[in-house]
């Protein structure tokens, strides 16, 4: 559009105007998933992604809001990735496949690690980092988290976030055990364990979180020294956990069981999201979240979010606190009737029936 002489322009629409990571994302001339939830991760069509090397898609789900992304990517059977580094955090989680990551800083010394479905890692800020599949004939398929969306944003310049030859050496400083050591509890009272590889999550050991209801267990990740975290909880079949809320950009991915998520903005409509192994939804801000078991066996989920309790970025919410006093948990006492009631029937759906009588007492 032009103006003449002395003519004002009329402005541009603050809803339309991309922002600096939307308009990244648009170069990178790959497939970008938005909506509310994903049913089966290992399904979603790719495309070409030439920086990669691979085939990929960007996941940019309605909770995210600029906080958090998440991308997939596969490598070819045999093949390998471009060598890649950035300002932005990562954590990497193995849909499927076997394979390892070489990992160096400018400069220095390179270590190598394998890792197979299940796996969870963090890529050192600004490490140079390359993907291998071990495989000769079958594709890796993996899931990235990052917080791109903030660091774009923020600097507004890929060469900076893309190029920038600094080295973190307080994160990362090549550690021959960077990813071989299994890690030490950051805080055992918290179920915070600090560690940079996880070998399967779907097998690690889970401890006791009574708070959050219906026998539930969890546990915590630190990872890379980053502001990004993760966490893994498991409850019963036949029980559902009790509804909480916190900020953006928690990336849900479903790795044991069947069932279904309520999520809502407080006072608002409940939206029913089903889930199965693969599944992968992010809540929105402060919209309230409950997880329902309709299956045979205990569901667990892994949690690639914000939230890191060792290097804190922004507000600490109290999820397992209730509302009524300040937290952000509705106890079963205080949740409408026709959660249970809901839950019943869909049970009775598949023949099943509800074991909730214990914590709702």
């Amino acid at each position: 559009m032009t103006t003449e002489p002395g003519e004002k322009r009329r402005p541009e629409s603050e809803i339309d105007r991309p922002s600096a990571y939307d308009a990244w994302v648009q170069s990178e001339g790959v497939p970008v998933i938005k909506g509310y939830y994903i049913d089966d991760l290992n399904g979603v069509a790719l495309g070409p992604w030439k920086r990669k090397g691979g085939n990929g898609a960007f996941i940019n789900l309605v909770g995210s809001e600029g906080s958090t992304d998440a991308y997939i990517c596969e490598i070819p059977p045999g093949k390998n990735l471009e060598p890649q580094h950035h300002l932005y955090e990562e954590m990497i989680y193995i849909l499927s496949g076997r394979g390892a990551t070489t990992i160096w800083n400018e400069g220095g010394t390179r270590q190598t690690f394998e890792w197979q479905e299940g796996s969870l890692f963090a890529i050192p800020i600004n490490a140079w980092h390359q993907h291998f599949n071990g495989q000769g004939d079958k594709l890796v398929r993996y899931l990235g988290a990052t917080n791109a969306p903030l660091v774009v944003s923020l600097f507004h310049n890929m060469d900076f976030v893309l190029k920038d030859s600094f080295v973190f050496k307080d994160r990362y400083s090549g550690e021959h055990d960077y990813f071989t050591s299994p890690g030490d509890f950051f805080s055992s009272r918290d179920r915070i364990w600090e560690t940079n590889f996880v070998p399967d999550v779907r097998t690690a050991k889970l401890y006791d979180w009574k708070e959050r209801g219906a026998s539930g267990v969890n546990i915590r990740y630190e990872l890379a020294d980053n502001t990004m975290a993760a966490h893994i909880s498991q409850f019963p079949e036949g029980t559902y956990k009790k509804a909480h809320r916190h900020g953006p950009g928690a990336n849900v991915i479903i790795i044991s069981g069947t069932g279904y998520s309520l999520i809502w903005p407080e006072g608002q409509p409940k939206m029913k999201i089903d889930w199965k192994v693969g599944s992968m939804f992010v809540p929105p801000d402060r919209w309230f979240h409950q997880h329902f078991n309709t299956g045979r066996e205990p569901a667990k989920y892994l949690a690639l979010r914000m939230g890191s309790r060792k290097n804190i970025l922004g507000k600490i919410f109290r999820i397992d606190e209730d509302v009524r006093s300040g937290g952000d948990q509705i106890e079963y006492k205080g949740q409408e009737p026709e959660i249970e009631k809901m839950f019943g029937k869909e049970l009775a759906k598949k023949g099943l029936k509800s074991r909730m009588a214990q914590f709702l007492v």
